[in-house]
């Protein structure tokens, strides 16, 4: 038996609780980094690695502040003794890793270039394993 406001006899918002916006965000997320890598070999042509990398994550701060500012999201507090941690994480993931990324892009064929990125999540899955001790048997 249905009721009016369901689908299947499952309330419409048991249904919309269910949805996770994150595994979109995600998925979008693996779109833009696909396409970035064959858009910035073409820019690597006309710019330099070192401007190229601060435009992109220029870009990308604008527009992650842009997002919060829509979703009037709270202010965040970073406790003391994580902010070592989080220099070490813009250095290291926002400056020298795309720096190097469009270095070798500019330098390398886009068929090689292609198979070291698909690489780079195996890369980083070890590196989390052995250097953190990620747990992967979960």
């Amino acid at each position: 038996m249905k009721v009016k406001g369901t689908t299947s006899g499952v309330k419409l918002t048991t249904l919309k609780k269910l949805r996770q916006p994150g595994v979109a965000a995600a998925l979008a997320a693996a779109v833009l980094f696909g396409a970035s890598a064959p858009l910035s070999k073409l820019l690597l042509q006309q710019v330099g690695p070192w401007l190229l990398a601060a435009l992109l994550y220029l870009g990308s701060g604008i527009g992650l502040w842009l997002w919060r500012r829509w979703q009037r999201a709270a202010k965040v507090h970073l406790p003391p003794g994580e902010r070592l941690w989080l220099a070490g994480a813009i250095v290291a993931g926002g400056v020298i890793g795309p720096v190097l990324l469009l270095i070798g892009l500019s330098a390398m064929q886009a068929t090689a270039a292609s198979l070291l990125l698909n690489a780079e999540s195996v890369f980083t899955a070890l590196l989390a394993w052995f250097v953190f001790k990620e747990n992967f048997d979960r």
